[in-house]
């Protein structure tokens, strides 16, 4: 045996035929699987009361010494299977340990799902004698089902973005597999055994060997229900924009009141800030900024009560927004090297230098509308991973930024530009004050406001480019809150 790994996991579901794989892995000899290891009810199998010496109660207090002893095995490879309501503590120490080997066992979600309502409903786990086998037929339910899916397509998606960004592979099986030595034999190796199979282990019997449409009491309903379910996501919003962050810096802390700000970045950032800073009748250079992880922790443990917030703006006032600050104007918050690329290479219309602050007579509000059309055609190709620019966070799509907020802090609330007049005062009612400022609206932007060139074109030019924007927060064409 080789000494690439160190043990290993079968990660299956419910009815995926997770027995049949143990029993054939554990007919080799350098190798022993000791059954659903981290399965909340029990430990290892129903009837027993613990693996290797660790019991249930052992296992609960501390799940790493558990996989410890399977790996301090003398002479065989230890391993267990893992469904995805196993103890979470378990998955990560596994799916993020390199010399831990990863099998992956799939099965059509649909033969799961009904081998496991029949199992149900006979009380029939396993079968060893084919004379004791118990006839039954499932009852379909759609929104049961569209759970158990959901379920279990959430947890294939954690493992393979786990092990795409461990730079991890993992051995996948099919249920249809398991009938094959040669692929039995191909694990075995893949584990770092010498040894074969000549035969598979024939005490497990398939249960419910006839079509489905024989093991389906409401057949045609399920025929009807799966032709509504998108199975390909032929519905879903394509998203290319890396993954980010929590960006945990960019947070903002009142001096006193115990308010986070979650900025996203290309939105009313400045007057939400003066709005914090009037709170606590400060200037906004007291405002608590810079935190590290560490830092917000202790800030969120000292501040008991404390409310989380940020605020979007419309998506066409937004990239308005960043196109007039970062890419039109050559002053201090110019982007200036994406700003002379855009010129370069995806023709521009603006002007090469200057100050943006007033239009001359050159670039006049038809010359605006046109430099601003231009820059949603590149916003539209950057933001589908189209382009060499990176995708910045002033225009990034809100949905990813929030998204990110939520891998260390998820906001309390999620409120609209336009809402900020009702909802701060609100917020800071919760946290006891009572007379808390009234928040100032954002000025125009220069040289030309949004409405000053907006049309029902750039409505949907923006609406297409921020697609998943306008479904994730209900954002509706920008007039509508102008």
């Amino acid at each position: 045996m080789t000494a690439r790994f160190d043990y290993f996991v079968v990660f299956a579901e419910m009815r995926t035929g997770s027995n049949f794989l143990e029993a054939n892995l554990n007919a080799f000899e350098g190798i022993e699987c000791h059954g659903e290891a981290f399965n909340p009810h029990f430990i290892g199998y129903p009837n027993v009361d613990n693996i290797l010496g660790v019991t249930q109660a052992m296992r609960e207090g501390d799940p790493a010494r558990l996989i410890e002893t399977v790996k301090a095995q003398n002479g065989v490879l230890g391993g267990f299977r893992f469904f995805h309501d196993h103890d979470p503590r378990a998955l990560d120490m596994t799916l993020n340990d390199p010399r831990c080997a990863k099998i992956i066992l799939t099965r059509n979600p649909v033969d799961s799902y009904v081998s496991w309502k029949i199992a149900q409903a006979t009380g029939q786990w396993k079968l060893t004698d084919a004379r004791r086998r118990k006839d039954g037929k499932a009852e379909f339910d759609r929104d049961e089902f569209e759970r158990h899916l959901a379920k279990l397509q959430a947890f294939q998606v954690t493992l393979l973005n786990t092990l795409q960004c461990s730079g991890q592979t993992a051995f996948y099986v099919a249920y249809e597999d398991l009938q094959s030595v040669e692929v039995m034999n191909g694990l075995a190796k893949y584990l770092g055994l010498d040894e074969a199979l000549d035969s598979l282990d024939k005490k497990l019997k398939k249960q419910n060997p006839s079509p489905i449409s024989d093991k389906v009491e409401n057949f045609e309903a399920m025929e009807e229900a799966l032709v509504r379910l998108d199975t390909f996501n032929l519905t879903r919003t394509p998203n290319f924009e890396p993954r980010r962050g929590p960006v945990v810096p960019s947070y903002v802390a009142c001096a006193t009141a115990p308010l986070l700000y979650l900025p996203v970045r290309g939105g009313p950032e400045a007057q939400v800030q003066d709005w914090m800073a009037a709170l606590d009748g400060v200037d906004t250079g007291a405002l608590q900024t810079k935190f590290n992880q560490k830092a917000l922790r202790q800030w969120k443990r000292g501040h008991t009560g404390h409310r989380t917030f940020t605020v979007l703006r419309h998506p066409a006032a937004r990239a308005h927004h960043a196109f007039c600050t970062h890419i039109l104007s050559t002053g201090t918050a110019a982007y200036s090297d994406i700003r002379k690329t855009l010129r370069k290479l995806y023709k521009l219309p603006i002007p090469g230098q200057g100050p943006m602050e007033k239009p001359d007579g050159a670039y006049d509000r038809r010359a605006h509308r046109e430099a601003f059309v231009a820059f949603l055609t590149f916003l539209k190709a950057n933001l589908a991973g189209q382009t060499g620019v990176r995708i910045d966070s002033t225009w990034a799509s809100a949905a990813n930024t929030v998204q990110g907020f939520g891998t260390f802090a998820l906001p309390d609330f999620i409120l609209r530009e336009d809402e900020m007049e009702a909802y701060l005062p609100a917020i800071a009612h919760q946290v006891g004050r009572t007379d808390p400022p009234d928040p100032v609206a954002a000025r125009d932007d220069a040289p030309f406001a949004l409405a000053d060139i907006y049309d029902g074109d750039i409505e949907a030019m923006i609406a297409d480019i921020y697609q998943r924007d306008y479904m994730m927060f209900g954002f509706g064409p920008w007039a509508e809150t102008a």
